[in-house]
């Protein structure tokens, strides 16, 4: 078997067993994620324990060895290992194989990082493809966004201390706890944890808020206006020249 051949497997694309292969990899991503929500569960028995460790042992052996594969298949090995997907299948199975060290068994952001098989349900899906290219095309744009965001999130963080840290010294005891009102403000969230009282606070609170429905919409329609200009220059259903080169390092 060529290694073109691999990557098609592997890909989902070969005529005969892609599809089957792909289908196969999505169920066990879906069980994976199942598998790691059981696990939580207070009370387990022995053996439902026993057998969710011999899922995850297993399901560590079949990413490694897709990982494996395709770093043999790639044209550009080293192109592959350091692509998004590359890291993607990488971390599929590595942090579940530090899980079985002993040394390693009590970090528990690794149990975290499995989660991250999930998104190899995206793999060939080229709804993703073009998210991903939308956001390429308007990275600049969300980085001047991000910059003026993070300023406004600062000055209105310094406002509120200003007027409430006199009267709730508990509460706003600072900048950096007043930040966290600002997030909780401009997301619109509001938990009810930090609240002004003064009715210079409140005035701020309320254009915060102005502010902050109107902060966090530019993003989606930045993007989205990205995605509607990529499909009017491509066919949805026309696969991307590149994905294999910049995805899979073939």
């Amino acid at each position: 078997m060529s290694r073109t051949e691999i990557l098609e497997i592997l890909d989902g694309t070969h005529v005969r067993i892609g599809r089957r292969v792909a289908l196969a990899m999505d169920v066990l991503v879906v069980l994976s994620a199942i598998a790691i929500a059981v696990e939580t569960l207070p009370g387990l028995a022995p053996g439902t324990r026993r057998l969710l460790i011999s899922f995850e042992v297993f399901i560590v052996l079949v990413f490694a060895a897709e990982y494996f594969l395709r770093l043999y298949a790639a044209t550009r090995p080293s192109r592959y290992v350091f692509s998004f997907w590359g890291v993607i299948d990488l971390l599929a199975w590595l942090p579940a194989h530090l899980m079985f060290i002993p040394a390693f068994q009590a970090i528990r952001v690794l149990r975290l990082i499995r989660l991250l098989r999930l998104i190899k349900l995206f793999n060939t899906a080229p709804a993703l493809n073009r998210l991903l290219r939308a956001f390429s095309q308007v990275k600049s744009e969300l980085v001047v966004w991000g910059v003026v965001s993070t300023l406004l999130l600062y000055i209105s963080a310094v406002g509120i201390y200003v007027f409430e840290n006199p009267v709730q010294p508990e509460v706003f005891s600072s900048i950096p706890a007043a930040l966290w009102w600002s997030v909780v403000s401009f997301t619109t969230v509001g938990y009810g944890d930090m609240f002004p009282i003064t009715g210079g606070g409140r005035i701020m609170t309320t254009i915060m808020l102005f502010i902050g429905l109107g902060i966090f919409a530019v993003p989606a329609a930045i993007v989205t206006t990205a995605l509607l200009e990529a499909e009017t220059k491509l066919d949805p259903r026309d696969p991307d020249p590149n994905q294999q080169e910049s995805n899979k390092g073939d």
